[in-house]
């Protein structure tokens, strides 16, 4: 196989000595069509051992053994799990956490939010998946909650949110503006109106971003990357469906303590 490297971005916030990390893009596998060419996602319909070699590529990238890049099944939820080492198939949850070193953890995404985090004095590290559900029920707060019982610190952690839809690409019906609103009021800031009538734009980067900095984090990173206006880099669930493609590849964005 052509021995391309993962291309991935890399948040500042996050350059820390012991700390590897990435938010690979959809450039330097092997897949091809939709897939073409770093999917990530063994839920996807491309085939298995390609897939497998993209991960290979992505554990190298993270300094790991492919068999410790942990990726869960992911079911839109608050659920956290505290990882020690490999695990027997995919958990599922949508949050991970870990303070054991060689382990890197990580979730998928193609247009949903997906967050990594260090505490790095207390050698503590997590990833999460926030699609609008999982921000809207708490799976930050919870991964949170799971580092300090590893023994982080709130206040020292450091949060980075990689590619995601962005609000100029994110229209939504009247029933998801009303479930958020009726949560808190002042969710309404999130949304604008759309060109369509009674429809409206979701800003789910400042959504993701407002609720780690009111649970108190250290420090918070956008990377400021649409998934959807960016086909050449990332795979986007939303432009697959309007570009009525058959299937769409995932991203993995993961961290690892090294």
């Amino acid at each position: 196989m052509d021995e391309l490297k993962a291309d991935a971005l890399f948040a500042p916030v996050l350059q820390i000595a012991g700390v590897s990390h990435g938010f690979f893009t959809r450039r330097g596998g092997v897949s091809s069509g939709v897939y073409a060419s770093l999917n990530g996602g063994v839920g996807s319909r491309d085939a298995p051992e390609t897939v497998a070699e993209n991960r290979r590529r992505m554990a190298a990238v993270l300094r790991v053994d492919a068999e410790r890049l942990i990726v869960p099944y992911q079911v839109h939820s608050p659920d956290v799990l505290v990882i020690s080492g490999p695990v027997d198939g995919r958990p599922h949850c949508d949050g991970l956490v870990t303070s054991t070193p060689g382990v890197a953890l990580g979730v998928t995404g193609a247009d949903c939010g997906m967050i990594l985090f260090a505490d790095a004095k207390a050698r503590v590290i997590g990833a999460a998946h926030a699609g609008w559900k999982g921000a809207l029920t708490g799976v930050l707060e919870a991964t949170l909650f799971a580092m300090e019982g590893l023994g982080a610190s709130r206040s020292s952690i450091i949060a980075a949110l990689g590619p995601a839809i962005g609000q100029n690409s994110y229209e939504v019906g009247p029933e998801f503006y009303d479930r958020f609103v009726e949560t808190a009021q002042a969710y309404a800031d999130f949304f604008r109106p759309s060109q369509n009538w009674g429809r409206f734009m979701f800003d789910l980067p400042a959504f993701i971003a407002l609720r780690l900095r009111q649970a108190g984090v250290g420090a918070f990173e956008d990377l400021g990357r649409d998934t959807y206006a960016e086909p050449e880099q990332f795979f986007s669930y939303r432009r697959s469906v309007h570009r009525q493609e058959p299937d769409y590849g995932r991203q993995i964005s993961a961290i690892a303590l090294v």
